[in-house]
């Protein structure tokens, strides 16, 4: 039998951090010893509270089919977490639940894009974002922010790029894979930008409760009641309790928006585990101090390979203000050699640390930017410090 895959599994690119893991992985089981600083994903046990409220649900025999957008006890956790963390007041209607934070952008594009439409993305950006545009016939626009002012997004760089077919802004703060937080300012600027030229805002706040330094997540939807209109705000529960295996995302929005969304989910998905859905009721609503350990490690880890990683001649990191990502520059070493050659580019770069360092980084082209790659410190402190030796190392061992 001859098989014919269509156009879009025949244009869609695999996932270039889930190959990193996976190639870090197989080196594993073949008794390498790898730091892996790919996959984002933290290293902690998701709270004890939220366990048992899974396992409470399991005894309870809460396992059946749910409403495909989610039980009505989530979309009220849902609710209650956006007005007291983000000042935000919706109704059940205006809240779905998914699978995870990507199922949720994948449904935000399928009810929202014709072919054509067009979607501007900050770059460097989620290697997610483009592909899920392009699954549905849509087309990202990437404006490029730049290291010298901290990645962050401006309204300077957004509104050259906008055409009659621009249909949405996309925002994520803080950023995956820079650790920018956009400045209240700037956000502002943006939110006024789509008010003015009749457009949506897609708000990624994944990474909202990973913030350093003193900075806070503001969601550009709590900006004003013009903005909230427009904005569809993206979000989960895998990243700030650690439950990224639980797959539970969300979304809260126009009314409209949400109820195509769930007519979607119904026809695909249907609804996200039952079992799950309670676990993610016991982590919005119940006690906040994992979440604040966390995020206190996760700062310390920060600071010490910042200062490691700029302490190697001819590597330069940013200081992220979010998120639990590096995104060193490694350009200064493009031209140098190994014992494989010349190392030209971001992907060259990567396995050469690899296969010689047992050390994982995601290639930066896939983000949007081949200068960099990208680092997770979502990996303990005995292991920053390993890698960090490693990569100081091995990039001391190129030739000019």
């Amino acid at each position: 039998m001859t098989v014919t895959l269509s156009s879009r599994a025949k244009n869609t690119n695999p996932s270039a951090t889930l190959a990193i893991a996976s190639s870090a992985k197989r080196m594993k089981a073949e008794g390498f010893d790898v730091v892996d600083f790919g996959l984002g994903e933290p290293d902690f046990e998701t709270p004890a509270h939220v366990k048992e409220a899974a396992i409470q649900a399991i005894r309870e025999g809460f396992t059946k089919y749910t409403a495909a957008g989610g039980i009505d006890e989530l979309k009220e956790a849902i609710i209650t977490k956006l007005k007291r963390d983000n000042g935000l007041s919706y109704s059940r209607a205006e809240v779905i639940a998914s699978c995870g934070s990507k199922h949720t952008l994948f449904n935000i594009a399928e009810v929202l894009l014709e072919p054509g439409d067009e979607v501007i993305i900050p770059a460097p950006y989620w290697v997610t974002y483009t592909e899920q545009i392009r699954l549905v016939g849509g087309r990202p626009v990437i404006v490029q922010t730049r290291e010298e002012d901290g990645f962050h997004l401006s309204r300077q760089v957004v509104e050259p790029t906008i055409t009659p077919r621009t249909k949405a802004i996309l925002v994520n703060s803080p950023c995956n894979p820079t650790g920018a937080v956009v400045p209240l300012e700037q956000l502002k600027a943006i939110a006024a930008l789509a008010v003015e030229r009749d457009l949506l805002l897609v708000s990624d706040e994944a990474y909202e409760t990973l913030t350093y330094d003193g900075r806070a997540h503001v969601s550009i939807a709590s900006l004003d009641e013009e903005v909230k209109r427009r904005t569809i705000v993206v979000n989960t529960v895998s990243k700030a309790y650690a439950m990224t295996g639980w797959r539970i995302g969300y979304a809260a929005g126009p009314a409209e928006i949400i109820k195509a969304m769930g007519d979607i989910q119904g026809q695909t998905t249907s609804n996200p585990t039952s079992i799950a859905q309670k676990a993610a009721i016991a982590a919005l609503l119940g006690p906040q101090d994992d979440v604040r350990a966390m995020v206190a490690e996760f700062d310390r880890r920060r600071r010490y390979l910042v200062g490691r990683l700029n302490a190697i001649p001819g590597l330069r990191c940013a200081n992220p203000e979010g998120a639990f990502y590096l995104f060193p520059n490694f350009s200064a070493f493009y031209g140098r050699k190994s014992n494989g050659g010349p190392i030209r580019n971001s992907a060259e770069m990567a396995t050469y640390l690899l296969q010689n360092a047992h050390v994982a980084l995601v290639p930066g082209a896939d983000f949007g930017s081949d200068s960099h790659l990208r680092l997770s410190y979502a990996t303990p402190m005995e292991a920053i410090v390993k890698g960090a030796d490693r990569l100081e190392r091995a990039l001391g061992a190129l030739r000019a």
